[in-house]
């Protein structure tokens, strides 16, 4: 059971708070490259409670920082994104990327004072088409994640990004909830009708795995383990990884490179990034025929963006119109759910939860070992942070994460989990190198 304080702990994100402190020790991916444009209108950001803004300057760097001028807190928002700088639109007061006041044309020069004032700015890096951001208290930022599928070529990779409404908390542990594949997603689908090609065919056969469960040094991870044909078990992978990323199980091991980042907006929004290798094999998709499963598409329908904190890629099926459901193909059992497209499914669910779900009100079973361990790891680890100056898993030695590969297989019965795993390791596609630190 998570307790009342430790349901605090775990959703609250905002500064001082504890979780707010340990997240700000990571980079974290505040925007697409695409998003921004030399000289281009600023764009509202909330990262974890605080409302910044972004702009791209004249020579293309990007800027993160307190959207409030430090004169007289007027929103830099509305402010003008010109000649390497962006000059707020109240009384003329310019700054660059850094935070230096360039300029205070509202006061006489010889009582100005620019080297005095200095804008709230976080340290910025542009990498594999992300825009990172550094929110903690180092005078020198940690080293950038360097797992997979954030070190993946532009050519071959696949990025997105949708906001939730809802904390962080109960829109990760979808990712790292192996057994809701068999019902909210391919509840319809029965086994005798799915592709025969497919590993995920065996999730259909069993739709109540048994877990093993360990920490690692990224996080924890887990295998869910169903019976397959003969003398052999069908293994399901994923992972947790600090502060906030997922490596979801949906696909064959040996080319699966997928991660996503539950980025947390504040306490009741999330904005999840995901990262996937174009040649990934998805798991299953489709009938014995060829068709594609009804329900299980993957495409997003976005809403324009806007200029609000919350107007950037939110999809058109939303609360407001109960994500389009159709009460008849969820009567004859055509979709589950009756909701169209897996991400729009989870996104439902995770909602309908409420902006923060009550933890004291769940009852936890044998099927959320994954979810309950991993909390007890962000649990212990944010305090030892907080209370023993312990830096957090992975901000000092990223490369660990390269450890990290999700996905399904097969395997024979005496063949036991963590050596299937590593033999997978040795064995799987390994495109960006990341993966050989794991497979040494």
């Amino acid at each position: 059971m998570t307790t009342a304080s430790e349901s605090e702990l775990l959703t609250r994100v905002g500064p001082g708070t504890p979780l707010g402190r340990m997240m700000r020790e990571y980079w974290i991916p505040a925007a697409m490259s695409s998003e921004l444009k030399p000289d281009g209108d600023p764009m509202r950001l909330m990262l974890l409670g605080e409302k910044l803004i972004a702009f791209r300057d004249s020579r293309g760097r990007v800027g993160i920082m307190d959207h409030r001028c430090p004169h007289r807190c007027a929103s830099l928002f509305f402010g003008r994104n010109e000649d390497e700088g962006i000059r707020c639109a109240y009384h003329g007061w310019k700054f660059d990327v850094e935070g230096n006041c360039l300029d205070m044309p509202n006061v006489p020069p010889h009582q100005a004072f620019p080297q005095k004032v200095k804008a709230k700015v976080y340290p910025t890096l542009e990498s594999y088409g992300l825009i990172w951001t550094y929110m903690g208290t180092r005078a020198e930022p940690p080293p950038l994640p360097c797992f997979e599928a954030v070190m993946l070529q532009e050519e071959e990779r696949n990025l997105l990004s949708v906001q939730r409404e809802c904390n962080w908390l109960q829109a990760l542990e979808g990712d790292i909830d192996t057994s809701h594949l068999g019902f909210l997603h391919q509840g319809s689908v029965k086994f005798e009708d799915a592709d025969p090609t497919s590993n995920g065919k065996y999730a259909l056969l069993n739709r109540t795995p048994e877990y093993h469960v360990a920490d690692t040094d990224w996080g924890t991870m887990y295998a869910a383990h169903r019976p397959a044909d003969a003398g052999n078990t069908y293994l399901r992978f994923a992972h947790f990884m600090f502060p906030f990323w997922t490596l979801p199980p949906d696909g064959a091991f040996g080319n699966h490179i997928v991660a996503r980042a539950w980025v947390p907006m504040d306490d009741t929004h999330t904005m999840f990034v995901h990262l996937s290798w174009k040649r990934t094999t998805p798991g299953l998709r489709k009938l014995k025929d060829g068709s594609p499963i009804p329900g299980m598409s993957i495409s997003q329908d976005y809403l324009p963006n806007g200029t609000g904190w919350y107007d950037r890629w939110r999809l058109k099926a939303n609360s407001s119109n109960d994500y389009l459901i159709d009460r008849d193909l969820q009567r004859q059992n055509i979709v589950y759910s009756g909701i169209e497209g897996i991400h729009l499914q989870d996104q439902a669910i995770t909602e309908s939860m409420e902006p923060i779900a009550d933890h004291t009100f769940e009852h936890l079973a044998i099927s959320d070992f994954m979810l309950t361990r991993t909390r007890r790891r962000i649990i212990n680890a944010t305090r030892a942070f907080v209370e023993g100056g312990i830096a957090p898993p992975g901000v000092d030695n990223p490369e660990v994460m390269g450890g990290a590969r999700s996905g399904d297989f097969v395997v024979p019965n005496s063949v036991g989990w963590l050596q299937a795993y590593a033999d997978e390791m040795r064995t799987a596609d390994n495109p960006t190198g990341a993966l050989r630190i794991a497979a040494e």
